[in-house]
């Protein structure tokens, strides 16, 4: 019947052929071949009938054809003849549900052990989703996870776990199938004896102690994988800068179910610091590598302090890449060690910059930053920078020389010459200045718990107020000043703390000389605190305080660029630039001689955006001592677009109690938090 049906099926598979004309015949009666014809060309037979036949190359037969080439083609395979019996088209949902598989997973012998979780995270099955393409796809993915129970189970310390897997069709339900992982974990591992073999080290036992293994702890891979990096990492901090380890060996014992531990360190060479050589396309010299660095020659070589000078030199903005290792040199150091020499390979990184930034503030309107900036146009890191700013009420351009880490890790030496021009409602003033600084500051790569700067003013400004009842204000000042400021910052981020504090103070004594005026000294001070407290993984309150005094001189003989003002982004919000404290006759600020500020957020954050509701609080006083009251009110809130450079800030405020002139509401745009 097979043989009989596969015939049929054949016979139906074969395509259809154009029928052969069939001949036509005479007509009854007709004579094909007259008799005598046929008779004639029958040929001739012997009377003996026992003589040999004559041979058949003897017959006049026609040449052969010439053989066929498809005749000696290899035939095709049988796997490309499509033999299904021709049916009705089947839809393609009706054949993708016919040969989809639904399964379900059961796992056994894991929870026991706490480790289904685990498995579960990584299980081929539990991927699948309970469908596959057919049942030899449930089959392979039931092998694949017993495969990975069994390897979760053995770095668990299990050495003797059985796991198995099996596939079976869910009794009345068509298409669907039970795959199960069933593991019996057996007993666990524990270490016996801990043993690190190899040369001692100066002091002993260096490498034992930074392998975190106990005896009758389990045998657990990810903890012993992490002893020994943490070998690897402790060596180099000690004074061993190229330890090689060798493979462990652990030796299992079936009766007690104790695995012995042996793990060869070669700590190589105990090594103290030598000299530097750098190579590769050079921003500066080994003479400015050992500037930054934190460690001289003889020093206990100390893999931290090579990890903080790769650092350093990324701080310094000038590399593309940068790369410190060490290199024997067979010398001998101080102690019984050997000297070992940096190899610093540099790349320098394009070394100039353009840069700008935009805001907008009211009271101050909008304001547009621009530099260009060549960081080592003078090395090593002698930089040129060139900025300038246009606004609608302020236009001005500064030249700098920069020179970084000067003679000595984290020194900055700034000399500047500045010309503005700045039209407040406080004052008009043309100003024009010469300032050079020494400082140590912080910077978004590179922040500082202390910072400190010192320096110079030499200033020449002729202001004007438009109140013409204040015409003495009026003139042309000369000052010289002596500003020092020193910083402690304990928080975690310089443009978006989340949590510790910050304090800063500066103190500025100055002498004024007006044009055909009298001589005029006094200390300009300032104090700022603020805080931040999370309160939250998403949210952080902040808060802020500022104090400030001018000793020495009444206030109408500071030149009013030079008083102090509140009010604005940075300031209290809810009030314009410079807006708080005494008035003139024309409802303009006059400034005064002493300050203090209050600031209270909420810092609310969501994936790369947040909100802030804020409440601010200050005054100018005319006096030298702050007075703590009069406070004014600000309130508002503010939206923020954190980037990887900082947060965008925008923020709008309302006076709470507002005096004749204040606006209802402001606004203020800039990069970076308040406070």
């Amino acid at each position: 019947m097979k043989a009989i049906w596969f015939a049929a099926a054949m016979m139906a598979w074969a395509p259809s052929v154009p029928a052969r004309a069939q001949p036509q015949l005479p007509p009854p009666g007709d004579t094909i071949v007259p008799d005598a014809e046929f008779e004639a060309a029958l040929p001739k037979v012997g009377d003996d009938i026992n003589a040999p036949l004559a041979p058949l190359q003897s017959f006049d037969t026609p040449a052969p054809p010439p053989p066929d080439p498809a005749l000696s083609a290899p035939l095709p395979p049988l796997s490309t003849f499509d033999v299904t019996t021709p049916a009705e088209p089947i839809k393609a949902e009706a054949v993708e549900s016919a040969a989809a598989v639904r399964y379900q997973v059961a796992v056994e012998g894991l929870k026991q052990v706490g480790l289904e979780g685990r498995f579960r995270s990584l299980s081929a099955l539990d991927k699948g989703d309970g469908q596959a393409a057919n049942g030899a796809v449930v089959t392979a993915r039931a092998r694949e996870d017993e495969r990975l129970a069994a390897t979760i189970l053995h770095s668990e310390g299990y050495y003797d776990a059985v796991v198995t897997s099996s596939v079976e069709p869910a009794p009345n339900q068509p298409n669907r199938v039970t795959a199960t992982i069933s593991a019996v974990p057996g007993p666990r591992y524990a270490f016996g004896a801990i043993a690190i073999t190899g040369p001692a080290t100066v002091p002993p036992g260096i490498a034992r102690d930074a392998l975190k293994l106990k005896s009758g702890d389990p045998i657990i891979a990810a903890d012993v994988e992490a002893a020994e990096a943490n070998v690897r990492l402790r060596l180099p901090q000690q004074g061993y800068p190229f330890v090689e380890i060798g493979q462990r060996d652990v030796l299992l014992d079936p009766a007690t179910h104790l695995g012995d531990y042996t793990l060869p360190v070669d700590p190589g060479a105990r090594s103290s610091f030598g000299g530097f050589t750098t190579e590769g396309k050079l921003a500066f010299g080994a003479d400015h590598v050992a500037v930054l660095s934190r460690f001289k020659r003889g020093d206990l070589y100390d893999s931290r302090k090579v990890d903080d000078l790769r650092e350093a030199m990324v701080a310094t903005g000038l590399f593309s890449s940068v790369a410190v290792e060490p290199v024997a040199t067979g010398q001998p150091g101080p102690d019984g060690t050997e000297l070992v020499d940096l190899r610093v390979v540099e790349q320098a990184g394009p070394p100039r910059t353009l840069a700008a930034q935009a805001g907008y503030a009211t009271g101050q309107g909008f304001t547009l930053r621009g530099s260009w900036t060549h960081r080592n146009l003078f090395p090593p890191e002698g930089a040129l920078i060139v900025a300038g700013v246009a606004g609608t009420q302020e236009q001005g351009a500064t030249v700098t020389f920069r020179r970084s880490n000067a003679g000595k890790r984290d020194r900055t030496v700034n000399l500047a010459l500045n010309a503005s021009h700045q039209d407040y409602a406080a004052y008009e003033a043309l100003t024009a200045s010469l300032t050079g600084s020494i400082s140590r500051q912080s910077t978004p790569i590179w922040q500082k718990v202390w910072t400190w700067s010192y320096g110079f003013e030499l200033v020449t400004t002729d202001e004007k107020r438009s109140d013409p009842t204040r015409r003495r204000d009026d003139g042309t000042y000369f000052i010289a000043a002596l500003p020092a400021q020193i910083g402690y910052d304990r928080s975690n981020n310089l443009l978006d703390p989340t949590h510790g504090f910050r304090l800063a103070a500066r103190v500025s004594p100055e002498v004024s000389q007006r044009a055909h005026g009298a001589f005029d000294q006094y200390v300009r001070a300032q104090v700022d605190g603020s805080i931040y407290y999370p309160a939250s993984d998403s949210l952080t309150i902040a808060g802020r305080v500022r104090l400030g005094s001018i000793v020495g001189a009444p206030r109408d003989s500071i030149a009013p660029s030079r008083r102090l003002y509140a009010g604005g982004g940075g300031s209290v919000r809810g009030y314009g630039y410079q807006e708080l404290g005494p008035r003139d006759a024309n409802n303009d600020p006059l400034g005064g001689r002493s300050l203090n500020e209050f600031a209270l957020e909420a810092r609310y954050r969501f994936g790369n955006y947040g909100i802030v509701p804020f409440i601010d609080a200050g005054q100018v006083y005319q006096s030298s001592t702050p007075k703590f009251r009069d406070l004014r009110f600000g309130a508002g809130i503010g939206g923020r677009l954190y980037t990887n450079f900082g947060p965008i800030r925008v923020d709008i405020a309302t006076p709470l109690n507002p005096r004749k002139g204040d606006a209802r509401f402001t606004a203020y745009v800039s990069i970076g938090q308040a406070f």
